[in-house]
């Protein structure tokens, strides 16, 4: 036990990409306890018996009290306080227990944003950041409900450049206050909210300040709810600060320290989005299936047929595959917590430093979460047909619900170049090596491969010389990039993209071998050769698509001899031995089919 915890403990953010992680290491979701489990049962019960029958009500936001109503009753549930202390009346658990509920109520569609932000976004702000009065005033009303938060950041000409925000936070003479003026829009739950996490500059201040307002204060303009293309349901206002003052009290954290919480709270909402996400993508599986084993066609269900299958099958393992990196990154970030706190530094700190940690991965997860459900709701309207496309059937809203996630807590194509830039921070600052192991594999790129060695047929094995061989395939096209381009590489964004894509297609494939892997040494590997079969269409699919993405790169950038000798080294990094994916496919989907649902 102790040699598991210090190989979890060794591990840091970005590392896994020059260091193998070991099955023993990582956090599956097979090992939630009999707690965690009764706390997913509590989500699934509410989001079936009291969110679904009322989505169509939700939508049509005829009723303004519905929304607050129903995070009432999850606030009595103690759905709201699972992050929260229990000295704040919350119930204090570890951040893969509210990751779990994240992932549960993920199928609430509008409930599960306006939820998501009232937890994440709403309170983490005053939990991870406020002093002990702040805490202490306002977490027992936020872990019930009895208070609604919400989060303004976004400005008209403020979005994913949020530090050139222009609220304005001005000092009173007395020094007791300060006076808000400024426009905020895109803010969730804006329509109810009792509590606003404002940013503002304070005076002439280059960086944001924070602070915590409360509706009663005054000064605060809402405009009519948005008309969205999804998520109807939630509320999204435009909030307008008119000469609003608020305590000098109410600061929250230091001056000049808001874009520090806007980041780090938005790490959080990354990873916890693409929680959510995995929970849409279940219930949207769960529904296709259903469909096609009651549609007929041709006399027959259309189950029966392949291409159906292929479908089913395809979307199984891209959400079994994001399942297993989105947890592996939630236990990560609770052990780095855990060692920050046994090593004597505050509660707090703690939490915000073990987060910090994991920025590299959160953002990735955040990316591959939303085109992974992106995905199967595309999908899951196809399998539908015709009655996809009807409003009366349920992949519309599915549909229309899952494309803000792509822009949510940052857009992809910001997170995919954050992944690069962080991971090349770190490099930089003698955080990670990345320098000699990308050198030592462009030294490969001279030695003649070995082609006549024997290889192993434990499929297992081979998965992990496949991945190791993905992670030479990043470090020579990263490194090559930061070689040729240097100073320039910032501006070269789509290769950065290309770059970002390798990394995380690599991280999930990874994390689902270890996941396989795991379930093997513990249970046999007779008892999950279902997994085996995912673990080797996605590692196969993986190597196309790294193949594709580093070919992209290495064109936007080298020429001559230098690309044919790093296009060779790619090919020979990409390579993965032939299977046949369809019957793999079709064993995944025929274990649904027969379940009637997805089938984890």
């Amino acid at each position: 036990m102790s040699e598991q915890k210090n190989t979890t403990m060794a591990i840091k953010g970005g590392e896994w990409l020059i260091r193998k992680t070991e099955a023993a290491a990582v956090f599956i979701p097979e090992e939630f306890d009999e707690e965690q489990q009764m706390i997913a049962d509590t989500c699934q019960e509410f989001i079936e018996k009291e969110v679904w029958p009322r989505l169509d009500a939700l939508d049509s936001m005829e009723d303004p009290e519905l929304m607050p109503s129903l995070l009432d009753k999850s606030g009595a549930l103690g759905l709201l306080g699972v992050s929260i202390p229990e000295a704040y009346g919350g119930f204090g658990k570890n951040f893969n227990t509210a990751m779990l509920v994240t992932e549960v109520t993920g199928a609430g569609h509008s409930f599960a944003v306006a939820l998501s932000a009232h937890t994440g976004i709403g309170t983490l702000p005053i939990l991870l950041y406020g002093n002990e009065a702040q805490k202490a005033q306002y977490l027992p009303k936020l872990a019930t409900g009895e208070w609604k938060a919400s989060y303004c950041l976004t400005e008209p000409g403020a979005g994913s450049d949020a530090n050139s925000g222009k609220t304005k936070a001005t000092p009173s003479a007395d020094g007791k206050s300060y006076i808000i003026n400024g426009q905020k829009m895109w803010i969730t739950n804006g329509g109810f909210a009792d509590i606003f996490i404002v940013f503002a500059k304070i005076e002439d201040d280059e960086n944001l300040s924070a602070f915590i307002v409360e509706k009663k204060m005054g000064g605060i303009r809402l405009n009519p709810e948005e008309k969205k293309m999804g998520i109807k349901g939630s509320s999204t206002r435009q909030v307008f600060f008119e000469d609003t003052v608020v305590p000098a009290e109410n600061l929250l954290f230091e001056r000049g320290q808001g874009f520090k919480i806007a980041v780090n709270i938005l790490n959080i909402g990354r990873i916890k989005l693409s929680a959510a996400a995995i929970g849409a993508c279940k219930a949207t599986i769960h529904r296709a299936v259903g469909y096609a084993n009651e549609r007929q066609q041709f006399g027959r269900p259309i189950a029966k047929y392949g291409a159906i299958r292929h479908k089913i099958g395809e979307q199984i393992i891209r959400t079994f595959a994001c399942e297993s990196a989105t947890y592996r990154v939630g236990q990560n970030i609770e052990d780095a917590i855990a060692e920050l706190k046994a090593q004597g530094m505050p509660d707090q700190e703690a939490e915000l430093k073990g987060v910090e940690q994991f920025a590299i991965e959160c953002a990735m997860m955040k990316v591959h979460g939303s085109e992974t459900l992106d995905y199967v709701v595309d999908e899951g309207v196809q399998i539908y047909g015709g009655m996809g496309y009807s409003a009366e059937a349920p992949m519309d809203r599915a549909y229309r619900d899952a494309r803000i996630n792509r822009i949510f807590e940052g857009t992809n194509e910001i997170n995919r170049m954050l992944t690069v830039d962080m991971i090349l921070k770190r490099a930089m600052k003698g955080e990670l090596d990345l320098m000699g192991p990308a050198q030592k594999v462009a030294g490969e790129l001279m030695e003649i491969p070995d082609f006549g060695a024997e290889g192993t047929e434990d499929p297992l094995e081979k998965a992990h010389e496949s991945i190791a061989k993905f992670k030479k395939s990043i470090l020579l096209v990263a490194g090559a990039a930061v070689q040729k381009l240097m100073m320039e590489l910032a501006k070269e964004q789509e290769v950065l993209m290309h770059i970002a894509d390798m990394a995380i297609e690599t991280y999930v494939a990874e994390s689902t071998l270890l996941r396989v892997q795991k379930l093997m040494q513990r249970d046999g590997a007779e008892a999950h050769q279902d997994k085996l079969d995912m673990l080797q269409v996605l590692v196969y699919d993986t190597a196309d698509r790294l193949w594709v993405s580093g070919k992209n790169a290495l064109h936007g950038f080298a020429e001559g001899d230098e690309l044919r000798m790093m296009t060779m080294g790619l090919k020979r990094f990409s390579k993965v031995d032939p299977i046949n994916t369809k019957e793999a496919r079709r064993r995944i989907a025929a274990l649904a089919i027969e379940k009637n649902k997805y089938p984890y």
